[in-house]
């Protein structure tokens, strides 16, 4: 494959976003592994510029993709107007050129512009506008490529957690779980680990909901209700799927080494473990989708922005993700294609 055109949004304007995209791409070996489009304008990112001194980006202005800079990093203009843009703020401003940034980029993804998308974080707060009426980039994505449901996973090399519930208080959790939602999030992750990680029987834990995933019923019934009858569909289909565990001590006892995949009920009991473990490295894919996208693990950080003092680790490793899936996707479907080299290649392993 040739290098792959990577498209990278803002994120919003007034948080870390732009400082890490500068940090990444000022380091010129990036330019080996792809072709980088940054949604963006050229006032936003020289106004960054100024506070990340020791980081030189150099780069071409387009406003087209005939315009193109394939040797350097390309700045596509989806604005030229004066922003007022004030680190650490939480404000209008900030989530309107966020939500350009991604509508831009978005469109040039579906278009077949761009080969993968990496988005860097934007607020729920401020970017509830008349065109983006969604609490995050993965409805947004689920509904612009019109798929039935997505998966929100974050891993850092083979520790893999992925989330039955998202963005809900926790007091709804149960109410939202069933046996078709589990099994349906399940089927996505192992298409997902088997299309885009090359995994080809993937061994999938699944946890409970409630302590001691419930106790045989006594703290709780929707292991015995829900979860267990989930597992067992799954088993049925063929899947390599266990569970349910305790989340304490599976994690605890790092059970979730010996799997390629951890499902969870709700977004805490997945992401506090994975945080914790994963430290800076983590990276967050949604799976499901016909196009590649991935992103940090962590939010818009204004309590650091406009310090030069944002980590870039996760965001250089979502870029560098979104590369070996674009790769490993390819490879996958061209082996389908091909059912006689699919048949040798399994053969060989």
């Amino acid at each position: 494959m040739e290098k792959p055109v990577i498209g990278i949004t803002t994120g919003d304007i007034n948080g870390v976003g732009i400082e890490l995209i500068i940090k990444i791409f000022s380091d010129n070996r990036m330019l080996d592994m792809c072709t980088p489009v940054i949604f963006a304008s050229n006032k936003a990112i020289n106004y960054y510029r100024k506070t990340v001194t020791e980081h030189a980006l150099n780069f071409a202005s387009i406003k087209s993709f005939d315009q193109i800079n394939y040797k350097q990093v390309n700045i596509f203009n989806c604005w030229d107007e004066e922003v007022a843009i004030q680190p650490g703020a939480l404000n209008e401003l900030g989530g309107k050129y966020a939500v350009r940034s991604l509508l831009v980029a978005t469109q040039c993804l579906k278009d077949g512009e761009i080969n993968a998308l990496v988005t860097a974080p934007i607020h729920k707060s401020n970017t509830q506008l008349p065109d983006f009426n969604y609490t995050g980039h993965t409805p947004f994505l689920k509904e612009t490529f019109g798929v039935k449901d997505v998966v929100m996973m974050l891993y850092s090399g083979a520790f893999r957690v992925a989330l039955v519930t998202e963005h809900i208080p926790v007091a709804e959790v149960a109410n939202h779980l069933s046996v078709e939602k589990i099994t349906g999030k399940t089927q996505i992750l192992h298409e997902t680990l088997v299309k885009d990680f090359g995994i080809d029987k993937p061994k999938i834990a699944i946890l409970g909901l409630n302590p001691h995933a419930g106790d045989d019923g006594l703290i709780g019934k929707e292991e015995e209700t829900i979860i267990k009858p989930a597992i067992k569909k799954l088993q049925d289909q063929g899947m390599l799927v266990f569970g349910p565990y305790s989340a304490d001590g599976f994690f605890a006892r790092s059970q979730y080494t010996h799997f390629d995949a951890v499902v969870a009920m709700y977004h805490d009991q997945g992401l506090i473990p994975f945080k914790t473990i994963a430290a800076n490295s983590g990276v967050n894919y949604t799976c499901g989708l016909p196009v590649i996208r991935t992103s940090p693990d962590h939010g818009v950080a204004f309590d650091i922005a406009g310090q030069n003092i944002a980590d870039p680790d996760s965001m250089r490793e979502a870029v560098f993700e979104a590369i070996d899936i674009l790769r490993q996707r390819q490879s996958y479907l061209a082996n389908t294609a091909n059912p006689v080299k699919k048949h040798r290649l399994a053969a060989e392993r």
